[in-house]
């Protein structure tokens, strides 16, 4: 079983698409995109009787970017990373920590890919793929993608554990552009993994996961705010972003009020709240049947433990 490895040897769930699959996928989408040019020529050819020669030439090329360059961009831009090609094999073009992929890959993609596949008749991508570890085209490895295998048998996968309800959209604000997908990485496998790890392993590796991101965002993380929470808060938000970039703007963030009382949010220490939220009325006291908060073990819902 192929599947990714980062750099601290944590096993992520997605699996490269072998060669022989990715070359079948990319012949249905030549046959595709050919016969749709073909189409276009033909009809050019016919429309333009009456032009010079200079003024077929220019449309010949424009519709050779259009279709056989920009066809493929557009359609795995709109597909999230799959192509017809792709679906039928079951494939997937996603960045390399995981998420789909953007506008700004899918061009990269298909310039290379001009070079690459279509100039050299696949021969430049074939021993790319043969050459890197995880099957990686050159314009693969110049926009930060990877093609991956979407019809994989089920399996038992950890999710990343949300972030405390009070903390839902506090973070709407941060910047994130100067993130580097690969801390990205390194902080969803901590906070998918970091149940498994001894306490001081744990605690360590998110006060220095915490450290880098708040360098990278450049604002400080927030006083009294466990780090494993500001790290999945931080994740959290930056999903929202992703699905509100996918799916449309109609997907707002998420506005959970804060609530008064730490007892009530499993121990976490509650900020004031920022201007555009409602500050919410006190909860009820919890039935004296409960224990403690220093006494209460992770939380069901998040995953983490109240500070001590």
């Amino acid at each position: 079983m192929n599947e990714l490895v980062t750099g601290d040897a944590v096993v992520l769930g997605l699996r490269p698409a072998r060669l022989p699959s990715r070359a079948l996928a990319l012949v249905i989408d030549l046959v595709v995109a050919w016969t749709a040019y073909l189409m276009v020529s033909v009809g050019i050819a016919l429309s333009t009787g009456s032009l010079d020669e200079a003024a077929v030439m220019a449309l010949s090329v424009a519709s050779f970017l259009l279709v056989l360059v920009g066809g493929p961009i557009a359609v795995e831009t709109l597909g999230h990373g799959r192509s017809l090609g792709k679906m039928a094999c079951g494939l997937r073009v996603v960045r390399d920590d995981g998420g789909p992929i953007r506008f700004r890959q899918a061009l990269v993609r298909g310039a290379i890919g001009v070079v690459e596949i279509l100039l050299s008749f696949g021969v430049i991508a074939c021993i790319a793929s043969l050459v890197s570890a995880r099957g990686r085209r050159i314009g693969d490895v110049f926009a930060g993608t990877l093609v991956v295998r979407e019809r994989v048998p089920v399996t038992h996968t950890a999710m990343v554990p949300p972030p405390p309800p009070w903390l839902a959209g506090r973070f709407a604000e941060l910047d994130l552009s100067a993130v580097p997908e690969d801390l990205w990485l390194a902080i969803r496998q901590y906070l998918t993994r970091m149940g498994q790890l001894d306490a001081g392993v744990s605690w360590s590796m998110a006060e220095r996961l915490a450290g880098e991101l708040a360098a990278r965002t450049g604002a400080p993380a927030p006083q009294g705010i466990p780090s494993g929470a500001y790290l999945a808060a931080v994740v959290h938000e930056r999903q929202a972003r992703d699905a509100r970039r996918t799916f449309g703007a109609s997907h707002g963030p998420v506005r959970v009020p804060n609530q008064a009382p730490a007892a009530a949010q499993g121990g976490f220490p509650v900020q004031a709240a920022a201007p555009g939220h409602f500050q919410a009325p006190a909860a009820a006291p919890l039935p004296s049947t409960a224990p403690a908060p220093s006494e209460a073990g992770p939380s069901p819902v998040t995953g983490f433990a109240p500070p001590a």
